[in-house]
């Protein structure tokens, strides 16, 4: 299987409203997040929302807001973990996909909040995100994800597998 998609960019934040960090590479941990960030210590806004393991957002979905709205999100204001290029993420809802060696369950779109537009001081931003939000993801085995690594979805078995 081919990798469908590359890690642009991972970022953490220690605490709840902490700015976000930009790291190379980082520690996942199934059911509880990635190493240093916020949702691994049980402290972020949604902590107990199913699927805050991991935050992914597409680096075209960020391209289209500033073309579409002009807001442009600098590197890690988007407050999700992983900044993805060549994959469509809201295909991924229900679905197992591989994030570097890191196997992963797509839960639910990460719709924009209410809180992300107050923390960014951006009007408009939570409209701007509506469908291209991101993915919210159960991180199912530990591994190291690193940035430039593939991402691909893995093949369902079938009722005749």
């Amino acid at each position: 299987m081919t990798a469908t998609g590359t890690i642009r960019a991972i970022h953490i934040a220690p605490e709840q409203g902490a700015p976000m960090e930009r790291v190379e590479q980082v520690t996942a941990v199934a059911r509880r997040g990635l190493e240093g960030d916020r949702y691994y210590a049980t402290e972020g806004t949604f902590a107990d929302r199913e699927g805050s393991d991991l935050t992914l957002i597409e680096s075209e979905a960020l391209a289209a807001v500033e073309r579409d709205y002009d807001i442009s999100l600098e590197s890690g204001f988007h407050r999700r973990n992983l900044t993805t290029d060549g994959i469509a993420l809201n295909h991924l809802v229900g679905e197992r996909f591989r994030v570097g060696e890191v196997v992963c369950e797509g839960i639910e779109l990460c719709e924009p909040c209410s809180y992300l537009e107050r923390h960014l001081e951006k009007e408009g931003i939570r409209k701007a995100l509506v469908h291209r939000g991101g993915l919210r993801a159960r991180i199912l085995d530990d591994g190291v994800v690193t940035a430039g690594d593939g991402i691909e979805r893995i093949a369902q078995p079938t009722a005749r597998d």
